[in-house]
C-alpha cells in the first residue's frame, strides 16, 4: 500500500516549513532517494529563510527571486538548474493543492525576459548581447568569443566554437538582426563585443580591435552588468530560459539539441520541466471539446 500524507485543509496557515515537509513526503519511491536528498537540501534552506512568513501564500515573488539568486547566482550552471528545478517542482505541487495562486519563481520567464530585453536605458552593447544570447540559446562564452568575420549578417547566423571545441552554427532572429549593424558601425574585423575603453594591458591580437584598441568584452564584466540590471540573475539564465520556453512550446528534441549545442540528449532533460501554465495551455489547445 502507498503512504498516506495528511494535507492541510486550506491554504491559510500553511507555512513554508509545512509546505516543504508535505511536498518532500510525496517523493517516496526508492529510485528517487537521490532526488529527495538534493531537493530537500534546497527546500529546507528555502523554508529556513522564509520561516517568519505567516503562510506559503504570502510569499513575495521578488523576495523569493532575491533569495534564490543570492544563494545560487555564483554557482555552476548545473547547480543553479538543479536548485531551480527543486523550487519549481515544489511550487507546482503547492499550486495543485490550492496553496498558491501565483508563481513566485516567475522571474526570468517570458514576460520578465522580454521586459529586460526591451527596457529603456540599457546600452546598445548589452541589449545586443542579451538579445543574441536569448534568441540563439548559445552559451555566453560562445557569443562573447565571436569575431566580426564569424558573422553571416544576411542569413542571421554565425559560426561558434562549442564547449569541447567543435564548430557549430547559431542562428538569431529579427531582434538581434536589427541591433547588430548598429553595434558594429561598419567594422569588419575584431571582436564583436568590445570594452568601452582601450585595453590597458597587452592582449593577444585576436582579442583587440585594431582600429580602436578596445579589447574583447570579458565574461566577468558582461556577467556583472547583467546581474546589476536583472537583480542578481546570471547570463546563463537567458540560455536556460530560451530552451525552457522552447520545450514548453513543444519544440522537438532534435531541434532543442541543435539549439543548445548539447552532444547528449540526456543533458536536455533539465530544460524539459514544463510549467503548470504551459501544461494547461497544451491541454486546452488539444481539448476535443474546442473542436466541436
Amino acid at each position: 500500500m502507498g503512504t498516506v500524507h495528511r494535507l492541510p485543509a486550506t491554504a491559510e496557515g500553511v507555512t513554508p516549513r509545512e509546505a516543504v515537509r508535505v511536498y518532500l513526503a510525496t517523493i517516496s519511491h526508492a529510485e528517487s532517494v537521490g532526488t529527495k536528498r538534493v531537493y530537500g537540501a534546497v527546500l529546507h534552506r528555502f523554508a529556513a529563510y522564509f520561516a517568519d512568513a505567516a503562510g506559503i501564500a504570502d510569499l513575495d515573488g521578488a523576495k523569493v527571486t532575491e533569495w534564490f539568486t543570492g544563494q545560487w547566482a555564483g554557482r555552476a550552471p548545473d547547480t543553479w538548474n538543479t536548485a531551480l528545478s527543486a523550487l519549481r517542482a515544489a511550487v507546482g505541487y503547492w499550486a495543485e493543492q490550492g496553496w498558491l495562486t501565483t508563481d513566485p519563481t516567475v522571474a526570468l520567464r517570458r514576460d520578465a525576459v522580454e521586459e529586460l530585453l526591451t527596457r529603456e536605458g540599457i546600452p546598445l552593447r548589452e541589449r545586443t548581447l542579451w538579445r543574441m544570447l536569448y534568441e540563439t540559446a548559445a552559451r555566453s562564452a560562445e557569443v562573447l568569443g565571436l569575431d566580426v568575420p564569424d558573422l553571416d549578417l544576411p542569413n542571421r547566423r554565425a559560426r561558434v566554437r562549442r564547449k569541447g571545441g567543435q564548430l557549430d552554427t547559431i542562428v538569431w532572429q529579427t531582434g538581434t538582426a536589427r541591433l547588430l549593424p548598429r553595434l558594429l558601425k561598419g567594422r569588419t574585423v575584431g571582436p564583436v563585443f568590445l570594452t568601452e575603453r582601450r585595453a590597458r594591458v597587452e592582449l593577444p591580437p585576436g582579442d583587440v580591435d585594431p582600429a580602436t584598441g578596445r579589447a574583447r568584452l570579458s565574461y566577468r564584466q558582461a556577467e556583472d552588468l547583467f546581474k546589476a540590471a536583472s537583480g542578481g540573475a546570471t547570463l546563463h539564465q537567458l540560455r536556460h530560459s530560451a530552451l525552457t520556453h522552447d520545450a514548453e512550446d513543444g519544440v522537438n528534441t532534435p531541434m532543442l539539441q541543435a539549439r543548445s549545442g548539447h552532444s547528449s540528449v540526456r543533458s536536455l532533460t533539465r530544460y524539459a520541466r514544463i510549467s503548470a501554465e504551459a501544461l494547461a495551455r497544451h491541454q486546452a489547445e488539444r481539448d476535443p471539446a474546442r473542436r466541436r
